[in-house]
């Protein structure tokens, strides 16, 4: 919510809630923030508002898992970059901005997804990981391009653009 509209409610209590939804058949997924506006106690009875603010593209990665890679990943209409990582990994961490960067750089274009493997070991051994940090490209469904280990952005980029 950006500052004027939060000067605007500022005498109201403020509840948002989010929720990521999956919308049409592109796979896109969208954040929405439901923002409930109530009145602070008065003698007078005053109405609720509700404002809903939707975005359509999303320019931060998302979590996937054994579950959900089939539906997220080998199902997208658009390419998919993969990062496969784990939260005790050094270099994972230290590429974590970039693979943030990529998704917000590409927006629509391209979704950009995190999986961790010490939590969702299933994919990992199916498309054998062997070291992490890993970054694939899946492409309608299939794996097009793999990158291994802590590289710099232009590595992933030039690896993005030869599938686009």
């Amino acid at each position: 919510m950006s500052a004027t509209c939060m000067n605007s409610v500022a005498a109201s209590h403020v509840a948002v809630t989010q929720r990521k939804a999956l919308v049409n058949s592109s796979s896109a997924f969208t954040c929405s923030t439901r923002v409930a506006l109530r009145p602070r106690q008065t003698s007078a009875k005053m109405s609720h508002s509700v404002v809903r603010v939707v975005a359509l593209a999303s320019t931060t990665p998302m979590a996937v898992n054994d579950k959900t890679f089939e539906e997220e990943v080998l199902n997208s209409k658009v390419p998919v970059l993969v990062d496969f990582w784990a939260p005790w990994c050094g270099p994972c961490r230290m590429i974590a901005p970039l693979i943030d960067e990529l998704a917000a750089d590409y927006g629509g274009k391209l979704k950009a997804v995190k999986l961790n493997t010490d939590e969702s070991p299933g994919v990992a051994t199916e498309y054998g990981i062997r070291s992490i940090p890993t970054c694939m490209i899946f492409k309608d469904g299939q794996k097009v391009d793999t990158v291994i280990g802590a590289v710099p952005k232009s590595t992933l980029v030039g690896t993005i653009d030869k599938h686009m």
